[in-house]
């Protein structure tokens, strides 16, 4: 299974990224992390993604006669890259897009479904606008978000809440003329 197959599915995407942060994470941790994945589910794709070497065991001890494993995500294993990307089909495309709004959806929900929940205090934003640039202004309005996202990607947890930024950005028109 090719690193494609592994991230455009939802439960992967979301252990992907609950790893996060160069933080390791048991299957059981992760089932907490994502309670509407049933237990099974979570250990099955975790399985998959150690497989293919996007996860691997961080750490192994006995914990009540069984082995515990801790995991840890390794980032440039879970990474479309932008080779890979120009080559997909239109299809797959709408598979990756899919995806993302699904995992948005259910780690939206999980969020809300939480007592602590307050989207006003929390600065919870889904905001779109609808921008006119030409080429050039494109190209800079995205080196200027990755500018702005890249150093906090590396961010360890400690003392951090958990975030999720998915930045979406596509053409609705044509320049005329």
């Amino acid at each position: 299974m090719d690193v494609f197959e592994l991230l455009a599915h939802p439960a992967r995407l979301r252990i992907v990224h609950a790893l996060g942060g160069d933080r390791t994470l048991t299957t059981s941790e992760l089932c907490a992390r994502l309670p509407d994945v049933s237990k099974a589910t979570v250990y099955r794709h975790v399985d998959l993604l150690a497989g293919a070497g996007v996860v691997e065991v961080a750490e192994e001890r006995r914990v009540r006669g069984a082995v515990e494993r801790r995991y840890r995500l390794r980032r440039e294993r879970a990474v479309i890259d932008a080779d890979a990307a120009a080559a997909l089909p239109r299809d797959d495309h709408r598979q990756v897009f899919a995806t993302a709004l699904g995992v948005l959806l259910a780690e939206f929900n999980a969020y809300l479904d939480d007592e602590n929940a307050d989207p006003a205090t929390d600065l919870v934003g889904y905001r779109q606008h609808a921008i006119w640039l030409d080429r050039a202004e494109l190209e800079q309005l995205i080196a200027g978000l990755r500018a702005a996202i890249l150093p906090h990607l590396a961010h360890p947890p400690d003392g951090r809440g958990r975030y999720l930024l998915s930045p979406i950005l596509f053409p609705v028109e044509s320049p005329e003329g």
